[in-house]
């Protein structure tokens, strides 16, 4: 079985959040399983020289934007068993960052065009090509109306593509049609859709199978409330959708051997956890209290994460109980300016630090004890894997992949403390049993070593990801 898997974004070439983790990591595990799975990406200018310099310029082709024919050159960069191709125009990728452009519909309509372009120049016929977002959500459309029927190496490809955002979509004016995709005025329906073209939509209609990255968001998305206005063609398809949920890296998160640690610890020796707790606390220059929970938040600050309800009640709650509460990241100004205020009136509980680092974060999951994720949807998450993976018992809302791997622990069982509904209240209760929780250190404990005992590895996850595959090509 052979993959192309298209994507716009992969750590560790470039990446802005967490369809780069998965694309990271993805199609190595598949690789692990024997199948034969090359990455196709854009060559951005962000892109660190460590890693070009091990790219191998294969050819340049030339690629049909509408009217118009751009360069396309085409890299190979080989590592962990999986090859990589990175497409190269620097009238669209050399820019500062990866999205955010006035001409982003062009820019990624090149891209979908690319991908199916370089498929006899790099000589590799996929069964597959696994698409990812609305930046690639033109290759399944682009594949149904122009390349289907063109035999060779065009013959008997199946498409998927995976929604890992339902909220971005690709919507523009209908002045994309003719200047930007090229479709045909008998194809253009196709992208079409409430009153815009919408290149999500395309993708939906044309693809073969729709995934998401969590059972239970794709069931969300059938709801209004959580599809952000796809609900009705998703319904029509509902036949094509599945969600597997994504996995973390264990090699890279692991609290044995990672580097970024005070201290390395595992489920049998618990001592260096202990460690970089008092260290944490050292560096957001908080009270060293051996016995007082920390509660940590790794996140962008926006409303969609549940930071409206943090904001509701964490000053009652930091006031009444002995905790310890730390931030990092960065998002919306009223936030960013609570936060600030916050940490200022109460400098002895609340450490902060606007902005995103990534040994940090690293060290926040080690040191802390209970993990909040209060989000309004989340599709599937990685932190609150990356938290039991570290110890940090996480408090989630009920909602795609935080529902299909946190267990609330209050029966004896489970692996974490869930609330249902988007509430403020309720996540205090939440809370409040955590730490209350926190308390019987046996218990704790118990609960800690069952959290790092969970198995959120891409080995599960890249199993269902072949199972769907093989059914698509009747294997």
């Amino acid at each position: 079985m052979k993959i192309l898997y298209a994507a716009s974004e992969c750590k560790p070439f470039a990446a802005s959040g967490g369809l780069g983790d998965v694309v990271g990591s993805l199609p190595q595990a598949l690789r692990q399983k024997k199948v034969s799975v090359r990455v196709v990406l854009p060559l951005y200018g962000s892109i660190k020289q460590e890693y070009r310099d091990k790219m191998t310029f294969l050819k340049a082709i030339y690629v049909p934007v509408a009217w118009r024919r751009q360069y396309c050159g085409i890299f190979e960069y080989r590592g962990d068993g999986v090859i990589y191709y990175f497409l190269d125009n620097e009238y669209y990728f050399k820019r500062d960052s990866l999205y955010g452009y006035y001409d982003d519909a062009e820019r990624f309509a090149f891209f979908s065009r690319a991908v199916l372009e370089i498929i006899p120049a790099v000589d590799f016929k996929p069964d597959i090509i696994s698409c990812n977002d609305w930046q690639t959500a033109l290759v399944p459309v682009y594949y149904s109306t122009m390349y289907s029927k063109g035999g060779g190496y065009y013959s008997n490809i199946k498409t998927v593509f995976t929604i890992h955002n339902i909220q971005y979509q690709g919507k523009y004016g209908d002045e994309v049609l003719e200047n930007v995709i090229g479709l045909s005025p008998f194809d253009k329906s196709i992208v079409e859709y409430d009153g815009c073209v919408n290149y999500m939509k395309g993708a939906i209609e044309s693809s073969d199978k729709v995934s998401t990255v969590s059972p239970t968001y794709a069931e969300e998305i059938l709801d209004p409330w959580y599809s952000y206005g796809l609900d009705t063609i998703l319904k029509m398809r509902s036949w094509k959708l599945k969600g597997i949920l994504n996995g973390i890296s264990y090699d890279v998160y692991n609290p044995e051997t990672d580097k970024h640690l005070w201290a390395n610890y595992s489920v049998d020796n618990l001592s260096g956890k202990k460690t970089d707790k008092e260290e944490l606390q050292k560096y957001f220059n908080l009270p060293l209290k051996k016995d007082t929970p920390i509660v940590a938040m790794v996140s962008r600050l926006v409303s969609h994460k549940g930071f409206d309800l943090v904001q509701g009640i964490i000053e009652e709650f930091i006031r009444y109980f002995d905790v310890q509460f730390i931030v990092l990241g960065s998002g919306d100004w009223q936030y960013e300016q609570f936060f600030r205020d916050l940490a200022g009136r109460y400098p002895d509980k609340v450490g902060l630090y606007l902005g995103y680092v990534p040994d940090l974060a690293q060290k926040i999951y080690a040191g802390s004890d209970i993990f909040l994720m209060p989000s309004k949807s989340e599709p599937c998450g990685l932190s609150q894997m990356i938290a039991l993976r570290y110890g940090s018992v996480p408090v989630v809302r009920e909602t795609g992949g935080l529902a299909d791997s946190i267990k609330d622990s209050g029966m004896g069982t489970g692996n974490g403390f869930v609330f249902t509904n988007y509430n403020a209240h309720e996540m205090k209760h939440a809370l409040e049993r955590a730490v209350e929780g926190y308390k019987d250190k046996e218990g704790w404990q118990i609960l800690m070593k069952r959290a790092m005992n969970c198995d959120f590895s891409w080995d599960r996850s890249a199993q269902e990801y072949i199972d769907m595959y093989k059914s698509l090509i009747g294997q």
